[in-house]
């Protein structure tokens, strides 16, 4: 018998995903969160160590255009950015 392939909707979603398109989900349209939102949803007592892998997801999903990295409210690179940055949605 053939192998049954997953489709789209049977994925599984990244846990990271979610806490941070659940974030995005409750501010305004065309509002940014911060990733230690994420990362505190995530983990509320040691969300700091969720930062990491928060901000990989984030390139990961900025480079899949599904995602915004922001810099002093300006889309940036999300291949070469540095210091303090925000999420948001493509517009």
């Amino acid at each position: 018998m053939p192998a049954m392939s997953e489709s789209a909707e049977d994925a599984p979603v990244d846990p990271i995903d979610a806490a941070i398109f659940d974030r995005l989900a409750a501010v305004k349209e065309g509002g940014s969160i911060c990733p230690s939102e994420a990362a505190r949803a995530l983990d509320a007592e040691q969300w700091r160590r969720m930062l990491p892998h928060v901000r990989a997801r984030a390139v990961a999903l900025a480079r899949a255009g599904r995602l915004v990295v922001l810099r002093k409210g300006k889309p940036v690179d999300p291949n070469n950015f540095k210091g303090v940055y925000r999420l948001g949605l493509p517009q």
